[in-house]
């Protein structure tokens, strides 16, 4: 099930939470910054002892003070290249792989990729959904998605794009 969250991340509830990243650990949005400082110092330390991550990445620690279980920072940029459709998407994949892999029953994620700039908003969002459709179709935790958005333009694009693919999908 894919479901959107117009709201605070604060009030979602899901096993783990998708942050992106740069290559050198640096948040790359408003709520990658607040998710960081929300889990607190322990995590950023863990996270740290890690290293720098490659572009496309992804890399699990606990979620410190946060609701959630853990967080996967998931790299969509580096210090030299821009965030790009392709890198959100691998970052993406290779995150839906970590959650997998500790068999998490729920997963939330920020519209990864909206704010790319070179790409239209509604285009940005379609391969996000379509990518979380494609996980859903192979049957691998988690099957519970939320796509946590912070506008009301972002709400109305996700659902409608979610119903729209769902239906042709049936």
């Amino acid at each position: 099930m894919i479901r959107v969250h117009h709201g605070s991340y604060l009030d979602v509830q899901a096993e783990g939470f998708v942050r992106p990243i740069r290559t050198d650990l640096t948040p790359v949005s408003t709520i990658s910054r607040d998710l960081g400082a929300g889990a607190g110092e322990s995590v950023d330390e863990q996270l740290t002892r890690s290293g720098p991550i490659p572009l496309g990445g992804a890399v699990m620690t606990p979620a410190g003070e946060l609701p959630f279980d853990f967080l996967i920072h998931v790299v969509v940029m580096s210090e030299d290249e821009p965030q790009s459709s392709s890198t959100v998407q691998r970052a993406l994949r290779n995150g839906l792989r970590r959650a997998s892999d500790w068999a998490m029953d729920s997963l939330a994620l920020p519209p990864l990729g909206i704010g790319v700039g070179t790409t239209e908003p509604e285009v940005a969002a379609r391969a996000l959904a379509e990518l979380l459709f494609n996980h859903l179709d192979d049957g691998a935790p988690p099957l519970d998605l939320t796509v946590v958005v912070s506008s009301a333009f972002e709400a109305e694009m996700f659902e409608r794009l979610i119903v729209e693919m769902a239906a042709d999908r049936s």
